[in-house]
């Protein structure tokens, strides 16, 4: 190949610049338990995710399957069994990172149930930070209410991408509440890509500027997202995330 057609080739190629991830430390929003929620499908495609993920830098991944009543009804009891078989073919790769595993709950009427009923639900971190997420059009009534429950069973609720919620970028008054109730948001990478909408890329930018976000994550689900996640470095906002104090240094 010649030089010209060299240079011609890097200049299109939008993944050129290496993506650097350790400054983050640990990813604490991902699926990569294989075959249990829209994340990975097979064991197979687990391990060439994890050995990306591994690649940027990352050294603890804190998998966090759906568990959502109408689609994966998953259990503590199922997550934690695909991750000890998660771990066994991590380990025979030869893959040095470390894995745990929460959830991801989505707040509705059975979530609250299980909150209001003390059942067990998956936590991280030494503070009990339980991921939460909701529909992406209107505001759960109960958004509030079951976050104050969850602060006084002793879980941390942490509000995941909420850049993502489309009635947040309208209800002014619903994010002010959230953060006087000193809710951690946890921004998803991508969202700074574009990768969902440029509405999603401008709220996230928004959230940044305003120090509010206290987690980041991939929430890898596929190849897809990773491949898009390859031009964060390219994002004005990439240097302004790495300055915040986030949490995922921590845990």
């Amino acid at each position: 190949m010649s030089i010209i057609k060299l240079f011609r080739k890097l200049k299109r190629s939008p993944n050129v610049q290496h993506l650097d991830l350790s400054w983050v430390g640990t990813d604490m929003h991902s699926h990569l338990i294989p075959g249990i929620d829209d994340g990975a499908q097979k064991m197979e495609e687990s391990i060439a995710l994890i050995t990306r993920l591994s690649g940027y830098g990352l050294k603890k991944l804190i998998i966090t399957p759906h568990i959502m009543s109408e689609f994966f009804k998953n259990t503590p009891e199922i997550i934690n069994a695909g991750l000890e078989k998660l771990k066994i073919a991590v380990e025979e790769a030869g893959i040095d990172i470390e894995l745990e595993a929460a959830a991801e709950y989505y707040l509705d009427e059975i979530f609250y149930e299980k909150v209001e009923n003390n059942e067990p639900i998956l936590s991280f971190g030494t503070n009990k930070m339980v991921l939460v997420e909701t529909g992406f059009m209107s505001k759960p009534h109960i958004l509030l209410e079951t976050f104050f429950k969850m602060e006084m069973l002793g879980y941390q609720p942490v509000f995941a991408h909420p850049e993502r919620y489309i009635y947040l970028h309208q209800e002014l008054e619903t994010l002010e509440a959230l953060v006087d109730r000193n809710i951690p948001f946890q921004l998803n990478l991508l969202s700074l890509t574009g990768y969902y909408s440029k509405g999603v890329k401008k709220f996230a930018e928004k959230l940044i500027d305003k120090d509010l976000i206290k987690l980041v994550g991939t929430d890898c689900h596929n190849e897809k997202y990773l491949d898009a996640m390859e031009r964060l470095p390219h994002s004005k906002y990439f240097d302004k995330l790495q300055e915040l104090d986030l949490w995922n240094k921590n845990l």
